[in-house]
């Protein structure tokens, strides 16, 4: 009778177990999603909507002849596209709270040494993939749209749909912001053990290929924007190839200093 009393017993615990963790689950996504609307509101009052989207339309803009704006197809199109790119905004602002989230959800069953290393990767992370963000907006869109402009006939009158800009700005901010996470993934293949610096350092050439392969579907069909993606991931990945030989060399070196102290 006891035994299967414990047998009954077990079923119940692992079932309360998991609707514990589907609570808790929902918590934190409501959480982050109360987050980002909370920043998406704060926005829209300050600073507003059309500000926002004049800001991520200056590039384009600005490459116009003097006196011409971008266009609107759709009647309501002008209210929707800057309630996206305020909402866009809003969840990159958000971004940390909502990686917290995450974290507060998944950090009781790491380890300890899994916790000090996802810390720094997800703040790295973030990072960069902000600073990929701003690079694509103060130097690639500069030099895309002028490139645009300057090969248009001269029998076409050059005024882009605000939707179309749109799509194309997030194509480009979501490429650039993943391309500059290249350090972070070279950092996780070699703390992981699933690639050891040798192996990265051997697979240069083809690196290099495929950031020119990638370049080239991403980006707009000019050598300069090609090149301006391409350079800045095969820099990275050698920056991702030096962190990674810091960290292996501090292991080694604790443990050294372990083992003359032990033999003191």
């Amino acid at each position: 009778m006891n035994q299967l009393e414990n047998h009954s017993e077990e079923p119940s615990q692992k079932d309360e177990s998991l609707i514990s963790h589907l609570v808790e689950l929902r918590s934190r996504l409501l959480y982050a999603v109360v987050g980002v609307l909370v920043v998406f509101a704060i926005l829209c009052i300050y600073p507003g909507n059309k500000e926002l989207y004049d800001f991520l339309a200056k590039p384009m803009v600005s490459t116009l002849p003097a006196g011409d704006k971008m266009i609107a197809y759709g009647v309501i199109t002008p209210f929707l596209v800057p309630l996206k790119v305020t909402l866009m905004i809003a969840f990159v602002v958000a971004l940390p709270f909502v990686l917290y989230q995450a974290w507060a959800f998944v950090a009781p069953g790491l380890y300890k040494h899994e916790k000090r290393l996802v810390v720094p990767l997800v703040i790295s992370s973030y990072i960069l993939f902000f600073v990929g963000i701003a690079f694509c907006y103060f130097f690639v869109f500069k030099t895309v749209f002028h490139f645009i402009a300057a090969v248009s006939p001269e029998s076409i009158t050059f005024a882009p749909d605000i939707e179309a800009y749109l799509d194309f700005v997030m194509t480009m901010f979501l490429a650039f912001g993943l391309t500059f996470e290249v350090p972070v993934v070279v950092l996780v293949l070699v703390s992981t053990g699933i690639a050891s610096v040798e192996k990265l350092k051997n697979i240069r050439p083809y690196v290099v290929v495929c950031a020119f392969i990638i370049a080239a579907v991403l980006t707009p069909p000019d050598v300069i924007s090609q090149f301006m993606m391409a350079v800045p991931l095969i820099c990275l990945y050698e920056l991702g190839i030096i962190g990674a030989k810091l960290i292996k060399a501090k292991p080694s070196s604790t443990t050294n200093s372990n083992t003359n102290d032990f033999n003191a």
